[in-house]
């Protein structure tokens, strides 16, 4: 499902915003975005359907004139085929629990974010407080969050707006001890889960950026999907 972004509909609210690449690539970033209120669930499924993604309470997509590495990707849940290392990653948590529950900004989940945030961020003057009513929870869909438990501690979190036949992974912030558990990988492994039992048809994962490798690795989910020269084309499954 696909629709038309031009005047005098939608477009006429979108305007470009230039700033330094989020993801420090050396381009200038332009973000072409809108602020809105709440979006109805199919005109949601729709934005995301062309691309779009959402920073708050704008929706926006990426026109940056000398690079174009943010590509969006997204798995049809029912088809995805893990491998063998998405497979041992599913063993080596499998003393984890998980639930969904309404989005709050917990001491828990604040102290959470911020040892993130620390550690992967140390150069920039991130908080949690900010993330959460900044970017989570000033939301215009229905937003909610997965939480990761080990025994009874608090030790990973997804953002996710989810609709009646999408989803969309907004964030996702883990304990840097245990890093050596791909908690990233775990993370979607059991967005992809919830997605097949909620028959839910879409999973957005956001921007593939094969030079950045906190983003990269959702390719490594196949087949999926890439949105290049405005339709999304499938990339199968490697051969193993």
């Amino acid at each position: 499902m696909q629709f038309n972004l031009t005047p005098p509909n939608l477009e006429k609210y979108f305007f470009d915003i230039s700033t330094d690449c989020p993801y420090d690539l050396p381009h200038k970033a332009i973000y072409h975005q809108a602020k809105m209120n709440m979006v109805p669930d199919q005109i949601m499924e729709q934005f995301m359907a062309n691309g779009y993604r959402r920073s708050g309470n704008s929706l926006y997509t990426m026109v940056c004139r000398t690079c174009q590495s943010c590509v969006p990707i997204r798995l049809d849940p029912n088809n995805v085929s893990l491998n063998r290392n998405q497979k041992r990653t599913r063993q080596r948590n499998n003393d984890l629990t998980w639930e969904i529950a309404p989005l709050e900004a917990s001491p828990q989940s604040i102290a959470l974010c911020n040892s993130f945030l620390q550690n992967r961020f140390p150069d920039k003057d991130n908080n949690a407080e900010d993330y959460y009513f900044g970017f989570f929870a000033n939301s215009v869909t229905e937003t909610c969050e997965l939480r990761y438990f080990l025994d009874d501690k608090l030790v990973g979190v997804a953002i996710v707006d989810i609709g009646r036949r999408w989803l969309n992974a907004v964030y996702f912030f883990f304990d840097p001890a245990l890093s050596r558990r791909s908690l990233g990988t775990f993370n979607i492994l059991t967005l992809i889960e919830h997605c097949r039992k909620q028959k839910i048809e879409h999973l957005y994962l956001g921007y593939r950026i094969e030079e950045v490798a906190a983003m990269s690795y959702k390719s490594n989910f196949k087949p999926h999907e890439i949105f290049i020269a405005d339709r999304w084309q499938q990339i199968t499954a490697d051969k193993e």
